[in-house]
């Protein structure tokens, strides 16, 4: 049995094709009654619209393409939430691809989603290759998510406000009263915002002398080596703030295995309150990012970049906070400053 065309409805509902076309587009030229019986034939014949079809005749597709820097980063999880509940909301459908993925594979996944023709584009974290990103952001909406990076004309960024997250993270961790605090920093523009204000908040309370900076990465490896470094030095930290999460996760795991307890010995600080931030077992303190808030931002900003295309672009930074969790508390009673 063929499935149910659009001219089926007409005819179960009495009415036009054209009129039938309107309901389904959700125009408002439409009287109450004529609606319902659309409605009605609609759900009697379990008719679906073709997208195909829909697609070529409005000259849109309804996707957005999404290109993360690497989906096996946890912090993109809740901003896809964020994200992909408020393109529901206007009837938008996402299509994922990792940028990590692309690189391994030298595809230029920008020129793919040219090729799929979708109504926008969300580049969600930092990558590499800001070329590309330029040619496709001068034929499709594009809005840059999560990072403050690349720069470019008529494409709107919302990301989290680095500087300040890092001064939260830091602040607290001097409140607790701890002096010898190590920093393990992380890649690209982020990495570099939250170090400098790291160094700044030790800078303005005399402690550049006891401020460390070690170089790590956005890996569980990564902080993992680092911690190794910081605390097989002559004097080492007793607290630690990591560029995020993961690399926290790896600092928590150095520690242990070198016989350390945290918070009793060591606080650590992460960032981005990510799911490992939460679990019971780990219970970081973090500071969020606002994932969820900066995903449903930059839908909101795509879909003003659909409607003008060529307005001013426009860079919207959220507020971070600390949640403060088990993870954090008072340097050792028996350490000096």
């Amino acid at each position: 049995m063929s499935a149910p065309t659009i001219r089926d409805v007409a005819e179960r509902a009495g009415v036009s094709k054209s009129l039938v076309s309107l309901v389904l587009r959700g125009s408002e030229q439409v009287r109450p009654e004529k609606r319902q019986a659309v409605l009605a034939a609609v759900e009697e014949l379990g008719y679906r619209p073709n997208a195909a079809a829909r697609s070529l005749s409005e000259r849109r597709t309804r996707s957005v393409g999404v290109l993360l820097n690497d989906l096996r980063n946890p912090w993109f999880v809740e901003l896809l939430d964020g994200l992909g509940s408020r393109l529901h909301e206007q009837g938008l459908h996402m299509m994922l691809a990792d940028g990590r993925l692309n690189r391994h594979l030298g595809e230029d996944l920008t020129r793919i989603f040219t090729e799929l023709r979708v109504d926008g584009l969300i580049v969600v974290g930092t990558l590499p290759g800001s070329d590309d990103l330029l040619a496709a952001a001068t034929h499709i909406p594009t809005v840059v998510a999560g990072a403050v990076e690349p720069v470019l004309p008529h494409v709107d960024v919302v990301a989290g406000d680095d500087s300040y997250g890092a001064i939260l993270a830091t602040e607290h961790l001097i409140s607790l009263g701890h002096r010898r605090i190590a920093h393990i920093a992380g890649p690209g523009v982020a990495g570099a915002l939250r170090c400098t204000s790291f160094e700044m908040v030790m800078d303005d309370h005399g402690l550049t002398d006891l401020a460390t900076v070690e170089q790590g990465d956005h890996t569980e490896e990564g902080g993992y080596r680092a911690m190794v470094r910081l605390l097989t030095a002559a004097q080492r930290p007793t607290a630690v703030f990591a560029f995020n999460d993961i690399a926290c996760v790896g600092a928590l795991s150095a520690a242990e295995e070198l016989g350390l307890q945290v918070p009793r010995d060591l606080s650590l600080v992460g960032y981005d309150n990510t799911y490992l931030a939460r679990l019971r077992h780990l219970w970081l303190t973090t500071v969020d990012n606002g994932s969820h808030d900066i995903g449903r931002r930059a839908a909101q900003l795509l879909v003003h970049r659909m409607r003008e295309p060529r307005r001013p672009e426009e860079t919207v930074l959220s507020e971070p906070r600390l949640e403060v969790r088990g993870s954090t508390g008072p340097p050792p009673a028996n350490v000096t400053p």
